[in-house]
């Protein structure tokens, strides 16, 4: 296991590396000049050389690069374009407000839509299981706006018992007032796909010789679901939960901006919609990063569930 683990951490260095030049020459060839948009329109070209040689951009690329690596490394990317706030600070304000949505949202999916897959896997072709398919292939074909615009004129304006929009300092007050109408409607979107696919994956798992021989055996329904189909099917399940992981925290940017929710997504998008380049920079590449590390967690797991993997 040790050895596996320190193979994969060097082998996600040239990963990273591939990453950082794809997008340090996505946005030397492709963004713009970064002067021309901090000087505006009214910008005198005395006044657009004086931007460019304060942010190193009439330096070689050799230079710019290296100077886009040392702030990856010191986790200096100085300061935001539009605020002057400093990126790190930043990112260490707006993080707690995106986990405060997007971990509830990951743990609720995975407990709701598990249980519900392995009832309506067991009672394959009843009309329980006819029902929750057609229910949740109908949840599949609403656009998640619409949840956003029904959830808020229902539970909040309609009930009143959710804001519709607002934060606080406090995360006892977010999580209890906040962030329960947008973690509800973002686990009503999700809930339906992730119990389609774990319904495939336990119907494959139940139609495996082992479990006809475990039921000729005398097992119970429960020991023959819970300690031999669901343990089988957890490789699959944990692969689509590792690679949800990235999308989740990316469909928190709607969520954040429907709600005013004042996280990371809000700012990554207010970020690109004013061009400031070091905060995008910035949750590429730590986007990336998590994703990396997130599929070598995934593997872990593997093994963790199921001994007999061997990791390669």
């Amino acid at each position: 296991m040790a050895a596996y683990l320190i193979r994969r951490l060097w082998q996600m260095i040239p990963t990273l590396a591939g990453v950082v030049l794809l997008v340090f020459l996505l946005f030397k060839f492709f963004g713009g000049d970064p002067a021309e948009i901090l000087g505006g329109l009214n910008a005198t070209p005395e006044q657009i050389a004086a931007i460019r040689q304060e942010l190193g951009l009439d330096q070689p690329w050799s230079t710019q690069l290296w100077i886009f690596v040392k702030s990856i490394l010191t986790f200096d990317w100085g300061h935001s374009w539009a605020t002057n706030e400093p990126v790190s600070s930043l990112f260490a304000s707006r993080l707690p407000a995106t986990l405060t949505v997007m971990v509830p949202i990951l743990i609720l999916d995975t407990l709701l839509a598990l249980p519900i897959a392995m009832w309506v896997a067991y009672r394959r072709g009843s009309l329980t299981d006819r029902t929750i398919m057609v229910v949740t292939t109908v949840a599949l074909s609403i656009s998640f706006l619409v949840y956003v615009i029904v959830g808020q004129y229902f539970f909040g304006f309609r009930l009143g018992w959710f804001p519709v929009q607002g934060w606080s300092d406090s995360t006892l007050t977010n999580l209890l007032t906040y962030a329960p109408l947008p973690v509800l409607l973002a686990v009503a979107v999700g809930i339906a796909p992730q119990t389609r696919l774990y319904r495939s994956f336990l119907l494959d798992e139940l139609g495996q010789d082992y479990v006809r021989t475990a039921r000729a055996k005398g097992m119970t329904e429960g020991t023959v679901l819970f300690k031999h189909v669901l343990r089988n099917a957890m490789i699959p399940i944990l692969t689509n939960i590792g690679l949800a992981l990235p999308s989740i925290f990316v469909g928190s940017f709607l969520i954040e901006v429907f709600f005013s929710i004042p996280g990371l997504g809000r700012e990554v998008l207010l970020a690109v919609n004013r061009s400031d380049y070091p905060v995008i920079q910035a949750v590429t590449v730590y986007l990336a990063v998590l994703t990396m590390l997130i599929n070598l967690m995934t593997d872990l797991m593997f093994k963790v569930v199921d001994p007999r993997v061997v990791l390669k």
